[in-house]
């Protein structure tokens, strides 16, 4: 049986830009429609040319796309305005864009009050609107704004709508959920009547998150029979976002209910590719990625109850529902005080540790986990702490370094301006190979001063931590009162793309981050391959605390 081509539209590079705190320039939009377009989408909207200087910049030249059409949006032309004498219009059709979609009204409540010109008026604007994109070899498409509340309040105006569009040419007329606000029973019910007269193959949706279902909405609407899916990489847009096309994606490829039916432009092996590409889209956003995000999140193929891995260890489909290298991801074992014999063992085939099951060391440390989680420890968030708590009971870390003392100062004092201001500045003493570094660094806080601090020079092993950067600091307080004991949750990455978590423990957030930030470099040096130290003469003389 043949299947039903299925067209995915990523409009990252504008609906997502309307995204509170994003701000793409020209070079990550660049950056960000090859990743689309080599991923496999049919269609990149890369923003509004002449609505501001990026897009237009953007758009001043072909960005080469090999798969993807290079799309524009804008609006329909202004009523009583000719096409030919509408300067928006112009600068769109004036662009390096291959496909055209404008936005359109088809509520008749926000013609009346938001565009304040009749109904035929509207309609009058969308096939002028299609005209003149079909008339300058341009592939049209017609966003038709609130369409599902537009629907509700007046169904014949929004078929009018759609059919303004489809009937003077259009490839695609596309049913936005613009405020969010339908569910999944309405639109799938909504769409069904809308293909009676319309064909689907020819109809489009557009989903807003507002109320977490901006996912169901969409696959609701391709049951009904819609066959373009618009949404963003990683759900970005106005308000609660997108639909999420890094959730759509894998679910229409490898749910079998939908991939016996449809086929996409992403192949299997281009899947492999989507973590890659989510998280280089938060890494140049400067955001730490939803660790809890459907199929590429760092949670998302983790285990932690020992009843599970154990399952797992057997047979991981019993509580995994994909493979996570079919993604691009990889399975997580947690170790905390909920776990068994299973899961430390998982944790060490996955890191490498090669160790005999019925050594006595695993129950140890199974119970000092458990005794170090009671102190406020959290292993199942910070991987790379158990590793290294782990492999110190194995004998296999080296003491790289030793930190013989630090100390942090603040001041807060008047500049040569007359501003007031807070300066944090640490002073570390660190031991390599019986040399020691005295290192000083400033920081925005403490914690970043320490952190400069203890990096700035480590003598054979600076060129290892050189790129090392804190991609995200997390505190809780686990205690009331003045004595309260705080947990540090450090994330670390480097330049080539990889993450890291270490964990710390003191009623002294300092000391709670000293205890997470030497993990992290430690944990680098030993990833990496770093040389052991000469001798032992490096040993410690100021412990870190809980160790």
């Amino acid at each position: 049986m043949s299947k039903e081509r299925l067209y995915l539209f990523d409009t990252t590079l504008r609906d997502g830009a309307q995204t509170q705190g994003v701000d793409f320039s020209v070079e990550d939009k660049k950056l960000i429609a090859g990743l689309l377009d080599k991923l496999g989408l049919d269609y990149v909207e890369g923003g509004y040319p002449g609505a501001n200087p990026t897009d237009t910049a953007f758009f001043s030249n072909d960005p080469g796309l090999e798969h993807a059409a290079f799309t524009a949006f804008g609006m329909t032309k202004r009523a009583g305005r000719s096409a030919d004498n509408d300067p928006g219009l112009a600068a769109i059709l004036d662009s390096s864009a291959s496909a055209v979609c404008l936005v359109a009204k088809s509520w008749d409540f926000h013609v009346d009050v938001a565009l304040g010109i009749t109904n035929d008026e509207n309609l009058e604007t969308i096939t002028d609107s299609v005209r003149a994109i079909i008339a300058r070899g341009r592939e049209a498409m017609i966003d038709c704004e609130h369409f599902f509340d537009g629907y509700k309040a007046n169904p014949d105006y929004a078929r009018a709508c759609v059919k303004a569009a489809l009937a003077e040419g259009a490839r695609w007329a596309i049913l936005c959920d613009t405020n969010g606000g339908t569910l999944p029973h309405e639109v799938e019910q909504i769409v069904t009547d809308l293909t009676k007269d319309f064909p689907g193959d020819r109809l489009g949706i557009h989903c807003h998150n507002d109320t977490e279902n901006a996912v169901a909405n969409t696959l609701a609407a391709v049951r009904a029979g819609v066959r373009q899916i618009q949404g963003t990489l990683n759900g970005l847009g106005e308000r609660c976002g997108n639909a999420n096309m890094v959730s759509l994606i894998p679910t229409l490829l490898l749910k079998p209910e939908l991939a016996d039916q449809f086929e996409i432009g992403v192949t299997e092996e281009q899947l492999k590719d989507l973590t890659h590409v989510s998280r280089t889209l938060d890494e140049l956003l400067n955001r730490a990625p939803d660790r809890y995000a459907p199929y590429v999140g760092e949670s998302a193929f983790a285990s932690k109850a020992g009843i599970h891995v154990s399952a797992i260890l057997k047979n991981p489909s019993t509580y995994e529902h994909v493979e996570p290298e079919s993604v691009g991801n990889k399975r997580h074992i947690s170790v905390s005080d909920q776990s068994g014999r299973s899961n430390v063992l998982a944790q060490f085939e996955s890191v490498g540790i090669d160790v005999d099951s019925e050594d006595p060391r695993i129950n140890r440390l199974l119970d000092q986990v458990k005794e170090r989680e009671y102190l406020g420890y959290s292993y199942d968030g910070a991987e790379a702490s158990f590793e290294l708590l782990a492999r110190r009971m194995l004998g296999q870390v080296p003491e790289y370094f030793t930190v013989n003392s630090f100390r942090v100062l603040i001041e807060r004092r008047y500049n040569a301006v007359g501003e007031l201001v807070t300066v944090s500045e640490a002073t570390a003493k660190v031991v390599v190979d019986g040399e020691q570094f005295i290192s000083v660094g400033e920081g925005n806080g403490p914690i970043n001063a320490l952190d400069e601090a203890l990096r700035k020079d480590l003598g054979k092993y600076q060129s290892y931590i050189d790129e090392i950067r804190l991609v995200d600091f997390k505190v809780r307080i686990l205690t009331g009162g003045t004595e309260a004991v705080t947990r540090v949750l450090i994330e670390s990455a480097d330049a080539d793309g990889n993450r890291w978590f270490t964990v710390g423990v003191s009623p002294n957030i300092v000391d709670a981050s000293f205890q997470a930030l030497t993990d992290s470099i430690t944990y680098k040096l030993l990833r990496d391959g770093a040389p052991a130290p000469l001798s032992s003469d490096s040993q410690a003389t100021l412990k870190q605390p809980g160790r």
